[in-house]
C-alpha cells in the first residue's frame, strides 16, 4: 500500500479516554504473567495505533501547511496529546508495580523509561505542555511563511540554499543578506517566541519539583547513563581536541578557495570549481540509492526496496513546506517515512544516507520490537545508526555525484569534525539559558555569541548586524522546538567516526556490528549500545583524542589532492 492510501482518522478524545481506561483496568486486574503480557500486547497495539494517526497528521501537515484540514488535525493534536499522557503514566505506574515485574522478560530500559516519563509529567502542566507544543508549532509556521526575494526569483529557507553555495563570491554575500533580511525582519517574533518557550518550560519544571528545566530536560531525553556534568566534561574536551582541528579545516577552506579571511558567506562554498552537486534530481538520487543499499547487504536492500515501492518519502522543496527534514515511522505499517527538502545541493544525498539511516534501523526494529517505546533508542544513540550510515555510503557515493565524488567526501569528513564543535555551543547555550531563564532576548543573544567565539572562533559576521548580535540561533529548530536535542548527534558522530576509522583498517566486522545496533532498537541505553557495538564511550577522556588523531592524518591525505 502506497503512502497515499494510508488512512487518517481523528480519534476522538472522549473514545481515547474510554478505550485506554478499559485496558487499564483490564491490566491492573491481571492475577498472572501471561494475563498481564497478553493485555500489555493490547494495550501497546492500541498506543501504536495513536502513534500512527498523530504521525500521519504531522507528516501531512510538515508536507503543506495550508493544507486546513491537517492544520486544524495538527492543533487538535497539540492539545490531545498532553492529555493522553494522563493515561501513558498510569500505564507506566502498573507495569513499575506489577509483582511478577521480573518474570515478563521486558527489557529493563522500557522500566527505565516509563520511571522517566513519570518523573516529566503530571496533570498540572498539561496546559503548559499545550501551550509549548502551540509555541514550537508557532515557531515551524513563521520559519514556513519566509518568502525570500532575490534577483526577481522568490525562495523558501531551502530552496535559496544552492545560491548561498554559488561560486560567485558576489551572489553568495547578496544572497546571504536576502536570507539573513527574514531573520531580520522577523527578529522580534523569534524573540518572542523563544521567550515564551523558555518561561513555561522553565515553570514547568519548577511545578514538577526541580530546580531548573535542565533537570527537567535530562529525564525529557531519557538519559540514564550520563549527567550534567559528564556533558561539561565532553565540551570540555571538544574545545581541547577537536576545535583546533575545526581550525585547521578551515584554514585549509580559506587556502583552497584563495581568500585571506572565510567570511559567514564563504563556509559554505568548499571549491572555486564549485561544491560538489548530485548528478540527477530526485528521482535519479533514489534509484542511485536503490542501487546502493541492494549491494550493500540484503536487509538493507529489502528495506529501501519497501521504501521505494510504497513512495514513503516527501522529498523536494515547495511551497508551504515545513523546513528541515526528519525520518519518522508508522507502527500500524511497520514502515519508516522519510521527509525532506530537496534543493539541488549535496545536502540532498545525504538525506539518503543519514535520514535513511534513521529508517533503515527503524524498519529492522520494528520487525523484532512490539513494544513501542523500544522501537528507537534515545535519541543520542538513533544518530549512531544516520551517522554511521553515512560513512558505510562512501564506496558507493560515485553513484550520486561522479567526478565530484572526492570532494563530497572530503566535505563529509571535514563537516563531520567542524559539526562537533557546533553541537557542542547549541548545547552549552541551552544550559546557560535554562540556568538563567530570566535572561532577556538581548542577552540571550550575546550570550549566544561569547560562547560562538570559544566554540567557532574562525566565524566573521562582519556585514551582518543581527549574526554578530548573536541570532544565528534563531535558524536552529531544535533550539525551540526539542531543548536540549543537539548534544546527542555529536556523541553519535563521535560513535559514527569509530565506525569510519574501523572501515579504513578494513575490519570487516565494523558492518556487522552496525547490523547489530539497528536491529536491537532502544533495548539497551545509550553506554550499552556503545559498548554491544563494540565502540569506545565518548565520555572516555582519550576518546576524542584518539578519533582526532586519525582523522586528522586522514584528512591530510585528501587536501593532498586537487579537485580544482
Amino acid at each position: 500500500m502506497k503512502f497515499k492510501d494510508y488512512k487518517y482518522e481523528r480519534l476522538n478524545y472522549e473514545d481515547i479516554e474510554k478505550d485506554y481506561t478499559n485496558l487499564l483496568n483490564e491490566l491492573k486486574s491481571a492475577n498472572d504473567v501471561e494475563t498481564f503480557k497478553d493485555v500489555f500486547k493490547r494495550i501497546n497495539n492500541y498506543r501504536s495505533h495513536l502513534q500512527t494517526m498523530m504521525t500521519l497528521c504531522s507528516i501531512r501537515h510538515s508536507i503543506d501547511t495550508s493544507d486546513s484540514f491537517y492544520d486544524e488535525e495538527n492543533d487538535y493534536w497539540d492539545n490531545t496529546s498532553p492529555r493522553i499522557q494522563v493515561f501513558e503514566n498510569e500505564f507506566f505506574i502498573t507495569c513499575l508495580n506489577v509483582p511478577f515485574r521480573n518474570e515478563l522478560n521486558i527489557p529493563d530500559v522500557f522500566f527505565k523509561l516509563a520511571e522517566f516519563s513519570l518523573k516529566s509529567f503530571s496533570p498540572e502542566i498539561i496546559e503548559d505542555l499545550q501551550e509549548e507544543n502551540k509555541l514550537a508549532s508557532e515557531y515551524g509556521k513563521l520559519k514556513a511563511s519566509a518568502k525570500i526575494e532575490y534577483n526577481g526569483e522568490t525562495y523558501n529557507l531551502a530552496s535559496i540554499g544552492p545560491l548561498l553555495k554559488d561560486n560567485n563570491r558576489q551572489t553568495r554575500k547578496e544572497a546571504m543578506k536576502a536570507y539573513m533580511k527574514f531573520f531580520e525582519d522577523n527578529e522580534e517574533k523569534f524573540d518572542d517566541i523563544y521567550d515564551k518557550l523558555v518561561k513555561v518550560r522553565d515553570k514547568m519544571a519548577k511545578k514538577l519539583g526541580y530546580k531548573s528545566f535542565i533537570e527537567l530536560g535530562y529525564v525529557r531525553m531519557n538519559r540514564f547513563d550520563y549527567d550534567e556534568k559528564m556533558v561539561a566534561n565532553y565540551r570540555k574536551q571538544v574545545l581541547n581536541d577537536i576545535v583546533p582541528l575545526a581550525n585547521k579545516i578551515y584554514a585549509n577552506q580559506a587556502k583552497r578557495i584563495g581568500v585571506d579571511k572565510l567570511e559567514a558567506y564563504d563556509l559554505d562554498f568548499e571549491f572555486n570549481s564549485g561544491n560538489p552537486k548530485p548528478i540527477g534530481d530526485e528521482k535519479v538520487l533514489v534509484a542511485a540509492a536503490l542501487k546502493m543499499y541492494k549491494e550493500m547487504s540484503k536487509e538493507t536492500g529489502e528495506y529501501f526496496q519497501t521504501m521505494v515501492d510504497n513512495e514513503l518519502f516527501d522529498l523536494t522543496t515547495k511551497p508551504n513546506k515545513q523546513m528541515g527534514g526528519y525520518c519518522t515511522e508508522l507502527p500500524d505499517f511497520k514502515v519508516p517515512f522519510i521527509f525532506s527538502n530537496f534543493n539541488g545541493s549535496d545536502g540532498d544525498v545525504n538525506v539518503l544516507t543519514h535520514e535513511a539511516g534513521h529508517g533503515f534501523q527503524s524498519y529492522m526494529s520494528m520487525k523484532e520490537i512490539d513494544i513501542p517505546d523500544l522501537v528507537f533508542p534515545t535519541y543520542e544513540s538513533c544518530e549512531i545508526h544516520s551517522m554511521s550510515m553515512e560513512f558505510f555510503a562512501f564506496p558507493w557515493l560515485e553513484s550520486f555525484f561522479g567526478k565530484d565524488v572526492d570532494k563530497y567526501k572530503l566535505l563529509q569528513l571535514a563537516g563531520t569534525l567542524t559539526f562537533l564543535p557546533y553541537g557542542c555551543l547549541v548545547d552549552h547555550f541551552q544550559h546557560e539559558v535554562y540556568r538563567n531563564p530570566n535572561m532577556t532576548p538581548k542577552e540571550r543573544k550575546e550570550t549566544w555569541r561569547n560562547l560562538e567565539k570559544q566554540y567557532k572562533p574562525y566565524i566573521s559576521y562582519d556585514e551582518f548586524p543581527l549574526l554578530e548580535r548573536g541570532g544565528y540561533f534563531y535558524r536552529q529548530g531544535h533550539i525551540f522546538e526539542s531543548p536540549f536535542y543537539y548534544i546527542d548527534y555529536t556523541l553519535a558522530q563521535v560513535c559514527a567516526l569509530q565506525f569510519y576509522k574501523r572501515m579504513l583498517d578494513n575490519d570487516l566486522k565494523a558492518f556487522e556490528d552496525y547490523l547489530r545496533l539497528c536491529k536491537v532498537g532502544g533495548t539497551y541505553s545509550f553506554v550499552g549500545l556503545v559498548k554491544l557495538a563494540n565502540l569506545k564511550s565518548p565520555f572516555e577522556d582519550s576518546c576524542l583524542k584518539d578519533v582526532a588523531m586519525v582523522m586528522d592524518k586522514e584528512l591530510d591525505k585528501m587536501n593532498m589532492k586537487d579537485y580544482d
